[in-house]
């Protein structure tokens, strides 16, 4: 007699619990997936990961409070022999989304926009470690290869994603916890990098090549 499969053990990580509720109840159909933990933060998601050991982490970028999706896919990512394959679920499609969570670890990246069925197959697949992406994800990755364009730090996004909002040096370097002269050298290399000289034309280049999170 064959002995019965052990089904996916899966953690939840989203900062809304409407969309916790909705993921809990449409896996709940799938015989040979178990959630075993909701976390609504990204300190939450590392916590449950060391302690339930899931074999998915499935996780939204935007959490609020707190840690993001990237920095806790690094986490989880990192912990050693044994950890959970990350499956980033969003609505961010970036490059700089993409290209951050990929770098942290992620096995796959979905869009929230998919049907059921490409979830179900994606988590599955993550299990094995094998990848998935959505089709529009995976177009502009392989758009990203033909034709790369500037390859910013993640240090240079933060700075330019500060730049966005209208912030000067003196509030970047305050909200990044760095002093105005470091503010003042990344921004020559994002203008260098950018091919501009000025913060408005680095926002604008930056929206263009959607290098903006």
């Amino acid at each position: 007699m064959t002995p019965p499969v052990r089904p996916v053990r899966i953690l939840l990580c989203d900062d809304h619990a409407v969309v916790r509720a909705g993921l809990l109840a449409l896996l709940g159909g799938e015989p040979d997936i178990e959630v075993v933990g909701e976390a609504g933060t990204g300190e939450e998601a590392v916590a449950l990961a060391a302690r339930l050991t899931p074999d998915v982490v499935l996780i939204d970028l935007q959490l609020g409070p707190g840690i993001d999706g990237v920095e806790a896919t690094r986490r989880i990512s990192a912990a050693g022999t044994g950890t959970a394959n990350v499956l980033v679920l969003t609505t961010y499609d970036t490059d700089a989304d993409i290209t951050r969570a990929i770098g942290a670890g992620a096995t796959g990246y979905l869009l929230k926009a998919e049907r059921p069925e490409e979830l179900f197959a994606a988590i599955r697949a993550a299990a094995q470690g094998r990848t998935t992406l959505s089709p529009p994800v995976a177009s502009r990755v392989m758009a990203r290869m033909r034709s790369p364009g500037p390859t910013l730090t993640e240090r240079e996004l933060d700075i330019l994603g500060q730049l966005s909002q209208g912030l000067g040096n003196r509030d970047i370097a305050r909200a990044l916890f760095i002093s105005e002269a470091t503010v003042k050298t990344h921004l020559s290399r994002i203008y260098e990098k950018l091919g501009v000289d000025t913060r408005a034309g680095a926002v604008s280049v930056a929206k263009e090549q959607r290098l903006l999170p």
